[in-house]
């Protein structure tokens, strides 16, 4: 069968007879989920892959924006050969294949995930593990400097503006708001320059805020602290740590602007390297001059780590953007029509709303014994290490949705939702039976050493049991957002449902922290991000992209029952198999392999095509 587009120097595989219209490979499907697709809409790309252009980091970078769209070579790179991988208007003329046949070279097909989709998915997931490893190795230097005790509470406070920083800035916001214009600029074909334009237009203002931000609250640090721990015995320590912290206002909106850039562009090695870099600056700084400053070195070190996360990206902005000076001409234009405050002001109120959990948490704590706050921070770190993995794809895949829904492709992006939501929800409640079932000796071999004593280990593991109730909440909610903002419109529903669920927090949190302390604390965590998931599910099928939602909840629930076996099953293994490293080596085995066997028995087939499909790329790249 001849493409629609236009005629290529090379045929397009053939197609194989079937039904008309894409479909999602049987590999990612689950039993029952989808509705048929209808018949796919003309083709605009060229038949073949251009075998002397090849992608970058991952294998997705498209050409230089505002330079001609001419090939270019990246050495140890493989061609990159699936459609998806690109966002529109970014690949060079030749790029990307059209054909929808089962060859080779052929595009891939509905929700699944390309060849270079997988590889930008696998990088990532291998820099987030390095970043969060890191991560831990942080937080038990911290804890073996200085335990749980007052010293690390007042970090943790100061703490409180790099997390809501990251949240505002990296992971949400910035995102949400600046990777559907970045992808909308790509896709104008007939404007080389927009993306240049889109740049001078935005970032020396965001820049200017940032800077006032910054100095605003090193300012009013005192007010900052007063508010967030009213109780506190040592504000004054808590407000010289926040000085310090309130740096990485001006670095993460920086790093945040970098790498929704990159993202649109295909490039995901820089942007998931951040983490990396972030947590080695921390973790040298508060070892080189903690016995000179204390704990004050530790939020010295996050300032440090800031500024590294600007500088790993830096070299990769620069060459999408042919040099950096875009960022020094301010200018207006007509390209950033998705900048506005209409847009911008949900996106905030959403992620702000999201991050406030913390904020409820560190004030409800602030009274407690000292050490409280330290306890729900390492418990919430280490139990939410499978949220921040199972979203990984959804990560990579956002430009995709983004760039359907710039298109008007509304079935291509439900199909991409639904998988994403499928796969997310597979590998977050993998992680939570584990977590759950190997909590005390999780903790035992991550911070049980110098101040921190058992108690500290037995209190933490715990909360962090508590903690887990609430993963598919935020995983879903980190999975759900991305839709919702993907179309470049206003909507104020998932700020409405986040604020709904932090008003359960709130006041599930107020009740219980009284008779059950920090694991009450936890619980109503746990409540309200299950709230906000419900509603944002629900909302998401009748606003945005029409999502099966029965069938996604029935998925979801077969895996929810297949992991509360591997939980059951972890539990009952976890004291008769000897130490805790030893048991943590065994649960490896034993939770996986129940979680596959009850998913099979439960017909949710998601978990078993997962491993399937990545021992096929496996084979595939040998």
């Amino acid at each position: 069968m001849t493409p629609r587009d236009t005629p290529a120097p090379r045929a397009a595989p053939a197609r194989r007879p079937g039904p008309p219209g894409p479909r999602v490979d049987p590999a990612w499907q689950g039993g029952g989920s989808g509705t048929p697709a209808g018949p796919p809409p003309p083709s605009t790309r060229p038949a073949h892959v251009d075998p002397a252009w090849t992608g970058e980091d991952a294998g997705l970078a498209p050409a230089r924006s505002g330079a001609p769209d001419t090939p270019r070579q990246v050495p140890d790179e493989p061609p990159v050969r699936d459609a998806e991988a690109l966002p529109a208007g970014t690949a060079p003329s030749s790029a990307v294949p059209a054909a929808r046949g089962r060859g080779r070279h052929a595009a891939p097909r509905g929700g699944r995930l390309g060849r270079g989709l997988v590889r930008a998915a696998v990088v990532s997931g291998v820099l987030t593990v390095a970043g969060a490893v890191l991560g831990l190795l942080r937080d038990q230097t911290i804890a073996h400097l200085f335990g749980a005790s007052s010293e690390s509470d007042a970090f943790l406070i100061a703490w409180t503006v790099p997390e809501l920083a990251a949240t505002l800035l990296i992971e949400d916001a910035m995102a949400l708001l600046l990777v559907p214009a970045f992808s909308h600029a790509l896709a104008r074909k007939d404007d080389p320059g927009a993306v240049r334009d889109l740049v001078s237009a935005t970032f020396p203002r965001l820049f200017a805020v940032l800077v006032g931000v910054a100095a605003l609250l090193m300012a009013g640090a005192p007010l900052v602290v007063r508010l967030l721990a009213p109780g506190f015995g040592d504000p004054r320590l808590a407000v010289e740590c926040t000085r310090l912290t309130a740096l990485t206002v001006l670095t993460f909106g920086v790093t945040g602007y970098f790498s929704a850039a990159l993202r649109a562009h295909g490039s995901f090695l820089a942007p998931a390297a951040v983490y990396t870099a972030y947590n080695a600056g921390i973790i040298a700084t508060t070892l080189a001059l903690h016995s000179l400053w204390g704990v004050r070195a530790a939020a010295a070190g996050v300032a440090v780590g800031g500024a590294l996360m600007i500088l790993v990206q830096a070299p990769g902005f620069a060459r999408h953007l042919g040099g950096l000076a875009p960022l020094a001409r301010p200018r207006r234009t007509r390209g950033t029509p998705l900048i506005g405050a209409a847009l911008l002001a949900p996106v905030v109120l959403f992620a702000v709303s999201r991050q406030a959990q913390v904020l409820v948490e560190r004030f409800l704590a602030a009274p407690l014994p000292a050490g409280a706050i330290s306890h729900l921070n390492y418990a919430q770190k280490v139990a939410q290490m499978p949220m921040v993995l199972s979203l990984m794809v959804c990560t990579v895949t956002f430009p995709v949705v983004a760039q359907a829904m710039a298109t008007g492709d509304r079935e291509r992006a439900r199909r991409r939702v639904e998988e994403d939501l499928a796969m997310a929800g597979t590998v977050v409640l993998l992680g939570t039976a584990y977590v759950v079932g190997y909590a005390p000796a999780i903790i035992d071999v991550l911070f049980r050493r110098g101040a921190f004593d058992a108690q500290d280990s037995a209190t933490t593991a715990g909360v962090m049991r508590v903690y887990a109730a609430g993963l598919l909440g935020h995983c879903l909610v980190g999975a759900l957002g991305r839709p919702f903002f993907s179309a470049g419109r206003p909507t104020w529903f998932p700020a409405a449902a986040m604020a709904v669920g932090l008003a359960v927090t709130v006041a599930a949190g107020a009740a219980a922290v009284g008779p059950y302390g920090v694991h009450g604390i936890a619980a109503a965590n746990a409540a309200g991000i299950s709230v906000t998931a419900l509603l944002l599910l629900h909302g998401l099928g009748s606003r945005v992209v029409v999502i099966e939602v029965r069938a996604i909840g029935l998925r979801i629930g077969r895996l929810a029952l297949a992991a509360a076996a591997a939980t059951g099953a972890a539990l009952i293994a976890a004291p008769v198999t000897g130490g805790p490293v030893v048991s943590l080596a065994a649960g490896v085995l034993l939770v996986p392999l129940m979680f596959l066997v009850t998913a099979r028995a439960l017909g949710a087939p998601e978990a078993v095509h997962l491993l399937a499909l990545v021992h096929r790329r496996l084979r595939h790249d040998r």
